[in-house]
């Protein structure tokens, strides 16, 4: 197999240590193997560094081993022409010879024959906001489980607040409840506390809050709305400092943006997953991919089979098919038509993904191209139906009722 690079080093990264070889053929021909094994602290990833330079390597290559690979990339980045990070699935080694050593040799081994590709790492100010939008999301799904347990401690104390409102986390709820921390037991007291609309069921609320809430009761209730309070301030904190970093992305949020569907927070998101340079990707079809959007193949003996939706980067894909599933409920959209047309034929979770994979290819569009999203309609799908294909199935399904048919064109 013809080789594309001279001089290479594999590593082979761990939590403690990372296992260095390098590949370097020689003008005779020969190809010169030099392995040895660093520590991953500060100094040991500088002798990595001097080691590698000393042999004189251009591409240096390493899987992507959990978050164990960071330190060691950002300490040889800019130090390399080539620095690549490779998707552990594609470089497995042969079976029953895996190794340390043999491991970082076969890493070298392949890129020199050019055998695995880079995966995609975004710019150190980008990886910083990712950073940021990925823990927001941690504090969100944190806040989201913390109103879930306090649900499950008004179940358990009997109290029925959510069989009447509409959310056991609202401005009426949350002063029921903490009027319950604070010892209130009088349901006609409680239910007089409502606020707005739910005024209007103050009967029904007298009953839902006729319960057994208890000390118990109280004190897990107190402890998780200080936790929802303090998650509200983290994520708003974070909101900020995402916000303020993104002012050199301003333009491309206000494009994603203006998409049905996608809010501010996702285009954000979006802007951190993908560094909004769609230079990185040759097609729109191949950013879908790389979300793990588009559909995977599996073909064998010239017999093809489903084989699901590819991996890719999964904090773009949920949110990807959070928006799709936001764009479904909005009204005379083209994705909420694309959406009802797919989900009664596939179900609601295929038709989420493919509204997710178009609205991420408009994506691609709008970045590259620095236009604003221009819907085409709900009707879009019925406008473009040939009258005549219509015309026909009709027909068929009349006379297969048992009744003839006659078509008349009508005159303009």
């Amino acid at each position: 197999m013809k080789e594309i690079a001279d001089k290479v080093g594999g590593l082979d990264v761990h939590r403690d240590t990372v296992v260095a070889c390098t590949r370097v053929r020689e003008p005779d021909g020969m190809v010169t193997l030099s392995k040895e094994t660093f520590n991953t602290t500060r100094k040991g990833l500088e002798d990595l560094a001097r080691f590698l330079i000393d042999a004189g390597v251009s591409t240096v290559v390493m899987e992507a081993t959990g978050v164990y690979w960071k330190p060691v990339y950002y300490t040889l980045e800019g130090l390399f022409p080539q620095l690549w990070l490779c998707n552990a699935q594609h470089v497995k080694n042969v079976p029953g010879r895996k190794t340390d050593l043999s491991d970082a040799e076969w890493l070298a081994d392949v890129a020199a024959h050019g055998m695995v590709r880079p995966s995609f790492v975004p710019p150190p100010e980008i990886r910083e906001l990712r950073e940021l939008t990925r823990y927001r999301k941690t504090q969100v799904d944190a806040r989201a489980r913390e109103i879930q347990r306090l649900e499950k401690v008004l179940q358990d104390a009997g109290i029925k607040l959510t069989s009447v409102a509409s959310a056991v986390w609202s401005a009426s709820s949350r002063e029921i409840i903490e009027a319950l921390i604070a010892g209130e037991r009088d349901p006609a007291v409680l239910a007089q506390m409502a606020k707005s609309r739910m005024r209007a069921k103050i009967p029904q609320l007298e009953e839902a809050l006729y319960g057994h809430f208890g000390a118990h009761h109280a004190f897990v209730a107190k402890q998780t709305i200080d936790h929802i309070d303090y998650l509200d301030a983290a994520i708003e904190a974070l909101t900020q400092e995402i916000c303020e970093r993104l002012v050199p992305f301003e333009s491309a949020v206000a494009l994603v943006s203006s998409i049905p569907g996608i809010s501010a927070t996702t285009a954000q998101v979006i802007i951190a997953e993908t560094g909004g340079d769609m230079s990185r990707f040759p097609t729109a079809e191949h950013l879908c991919a790389w979300a793990g959007l588009a559909p995977a193949s599996y073909e064998s003996a010239g017999k093809r089979r489903s084989a699901g939706t590819r991996h890719g980067s999964p904090a773009l894909k949920r949110t990807m098919i959070e928006a799709a599933r936001a764009a479904a409920r909005t009204k005379g959209t083209y994705a909420s038509a694309q959406y009802a047309r797919i989900a009664r034929r596939r179900g609601p979770n295929k038709a989420a993904v493919a509204v997710a994979n178009s609205m991420l290819n408009v994506v691609w569009h709008l970045l590259t191209n620095g236009e604003l999203y221009q819907d085409l309609g709900a009707d879009y799908f019925e406008s473009h139906n040939d009258p005549t294909v219509q015309v026909k199935r009709l027909t068929k399904r009349i006379e297969a009722l048992g009744f003839d048919v006659t078509v008349t064109e009508r005159v303009a």
